[in-house]
């Protein structure tokens, strides 16, 4: 069993005031009083917000506390630094119809590197190579824990006993190159989405406690207009079919990310297609997970000196 001290609600990631060593972090009982609360401290990414901080593994239920400690934020992180960061395509019909892709049998499988993180709040960074066809992409995202019970780590897992293995739930937004998605040999989906800061992740974990992941309002804001409204309980696979299906053979370290694939709605689908350009705001709210805000900016081209 989880002992009685471990983090139950919010965890939160982030560089506290006086010190660049990151922490992990559970907000104050005024923060977490009411939804309200907590999403006026996530809009401004904690900053200025005490923190009680944890101690240990925070993904690895027995083997770690939230302590009296106290830290106050200084800057905001993504929620985990993911040993691994695998992504589901096309796991909505309605998304795999504006592809003009078939739906298949087994999910589709494809991976971003943890440098791909960028949290709350930051900046998505076009380089020159994927500045012209940039897109947006809302999805519902797992981290995984070690077992609640027995601290085994996730390899084989069964569809019955993923939940076991669910640290959390945040928002992801998986930015995507569609000009080399599509036009590069053998359809690159890892290049066209693995550039630096091309998975916005945050603000901040949500136990899965407190998460219905099989029913999630989904919605995209770009510029203030909505471009994605679509819901979870959508998904083609869902998490636990999700997890059994890719810790086949695979130990899913805790921290993991899984994506769970976007709704319907994505820019490079829409006629005239809609590109993400600098200067813009992309916004992703999910129920219970609360806002995913980044500003879009062009990469500044670095001296050859």
């Amino acid at each position: 069993m989880a002992p009685t001290n471990s983090w139950s609600e919010i965890l939160v990631r982030f560089v506290p005031k006086g010190s660049r060593l990151p922490l992990y972090g559970v907000p104050s009982q005024t923060v977490l009083a009411n939804a309200h609360a907590l999403a006026a401290a996530a809009n401004v990414g904690f900053v200025g917000a005490t923190m009680r901080v944890v101690e240990g593994d925070p993904f690895d239920p027995a083997a770690h506390t939230v302590t009296d400690r106290e830290a106050i934020v200084d800057q905001l992180l993504a929620p985990t630094i993911a040993p691994s960061v695998l992504c589901i395509g096309l796991n909505y019909r309605a998304h795999a119809a504006e592809f003009k892709a078939e739906v298949t049998s087994k999910p589709v499988v494809f991976m971003k590197p943890p440098t791909a993180l960028t949290p709350h709040l930051s900046n998505i960074v076009l380089p020159q190579i994927a500045a012209a066809g940039a897109d947006y992409e809302a999805e519902v995202a797992v981290v995984i824990g070690a077992h609640r019970e027995t601290g085994r780590h996730c390899k084989n897992v069964s569809r019955a006993d993923a939940h076991f293995y669910i640290a959390g739930y945040t928002i992801a937004n998986d930015i995507s190159s569609r000009i080399l998605q599509r036009s590069a040999p053998g359809g690159q989906w890892c290049f066209s989405k693995s550039f630096d800061t091309f998975l916005p992740l945050g603000p901040f974990l949500a136990h899965p406690n407190l998460v219905d992941a099989k029913n999630l309002r989904i919605v995209t804001k770009l510029n203030g207009q909505v471009m994605q409204d679509g819901n979870s309980k959508a998904m083609i696979a869902d998490v636990p079919g999700l997890i059994e299906y890719l810790s086949q053979g695979t130990t899913l370290a805790p921290g993991t990310v899984i994506c769970t694939g976007t709704p319907e709605g994505v820019g490079g689908m829409r006629d005239p297609p809609v590109v993400l350009k600098h200067g813009d705001v992309i916004e992703v709210a999910i129920d219970g997970l609360g806002v995913l805000r980044n500003h879009v900016v062009n990469e500044v081209p670095s001296s050859n000196l």
